[in-house]
């Protein structure tokens, strides 16, 4: 009777926290070509609802960051996903986390196509629903980080980070001035609206905070794009979040660029953690596909050793655009003709 009750308040508890016990299939958007296609997820036991509501108040916004880690994996599942007739089949790992990786029967056209993954489970069928971006023939490609890059997040400083993560919400969080210009620019660059330049969003922060950019990208109006997140953590690691080892970040961009060797892309990071060392790797290695790479200017006390790879990058040839603002970073971005001087897709203000 004991462990019934307690069952009952855990219940309790979790539908108090909007935390659902149901099993889920979380699908992130993937990526792909005529060569290959790519598809990541997690299927969860435990996983936070959707959230609805976003308020101003620290234990509101404290406990809606406590739920995203607040997870459970279905350990070792069997996934399908069905692809134009087509059936694959995976086995998800002991955290949950699965990977489809296929060559399409057709070449799919360019655009974003709508996937379903399905699961068996204690006699039902669970459903997640997903897309993959094939990327149109553009000119410009564009891997961007996201903290301190584009969402001010004071990475370099815990405390500080875990402050903004504690008292914000993804709509009350805020973007650098300027930023959300920049990148619309940039997803319009020598293309049109109908087939804009694809974003890869690649990150140390975890899985776990995969809605909560998304509603911030949907808030302020970056451009839609591929997210590459980092492993997922439980509530006891939550302090730790952002400061996992960023030598995943180098791996996944190479596996970007590996899998679009005839495009150019664009970098877009900053100077808290370890982007200028990143993309200089990446440049020593994939020199003829970047264009160009943007770092912002964001901790002071990196500037000497950011100098050092700004030196080396430029080395290959490549330019590099070291920023304090986006306005710099705009005007840079015209004068090399990334983007046009009088681009039809500029805007005079930001998204609120």
């Amino acid at each position: 009777m004991m462990g019934v009750h307690k069952w009952k308040i855990n219940e309790w508890l979790l539908n108090k926290l909007h935390i659902t016990r149901k099993p889920v299939i979380k699908v992130y958007n993937g990526y792909g070509d005529a060569d290959m296609l790519l598809v990541y997820g997690h299927v969860l036991r435990q996983s936070p609802l959707p959230k609805r509501k976003f308020r101003k108040n620290f234990w509101s916004n404290s406990l809606s960051l406590f739920r995203l880690f607040m997870t459970e994996p279905v350990r070792h599942a069997t996934v399908r996903l069905d692809w134009n007739g087509s059936l694959l089949e995976v086995r998800a790992d002991r955290d949950g986390f699965f990977k489809f990786e296929w060559k399409a029967p057709k070449e799919p056209p360019p655009g974003w196509h709508p996937i379903q993954v399905t699961m068996e489970y204690k006699g039902q069928v669970i459903r997640g629903h997903g897309k993959v971006l094939v990327p149109f023939l553009t000119q410009y490609a564009f891997i961007s980080d996201i903290d301190d890059t584009f969402l001010i997040s004071h990475s370099a400083n815990l405390r500080k980070r875990l402050y903004v993560l504690l008292t914000k919400n993804a709509r009350t969080r805020r973007p650098f001035e300027g930023v959300v210009r920049h990148y619309q620019l940039l997803s319009g660059a020598n293309t049109s609206p109908e087939n804009p330049n694809p974003f890869f969003y690649v990150s140390s922060s975890e899985w776990n905070l995969y809605d909560y950019i998304l509603e911030f990208k949907r808030n302020y109006g970056l451009p839609e794009g591929v997210y590459l997140l980092n492993q997922m953590k439980n509530w006891m690691q939550l302090g730790q979040t952002g400061q996992t080892s960023h030598s995943g970040k180098y791996t996944r961009i190479v596996r970007v660029l590996k899998e679009f060797p005839h495009q150019k892309f664009v970098l877009l990071g900053d100077d808290t953690q370890q982007d200028p060392e990143i993309y200089a790797r990446v440049v020593e290695g994939f020199e003829a596909q970047v264009l160009c790479v943007y770092i912002r200017k964001v901790r002071r006390k990196s500037r000497p050793e950011t100098e050092h790879y700004v030196r080396e990058i430029r080395s290959h040839g490549i330019e590099v655009c070291y920023f304090g603002d986006s306005d710099e970073a705009i005007a840079h971005s015209k004068r090399i003709g990334l983007i046009e001087q009088n681009n039809q897709h500029d805007r005079s203000g930001e998204i609120h």
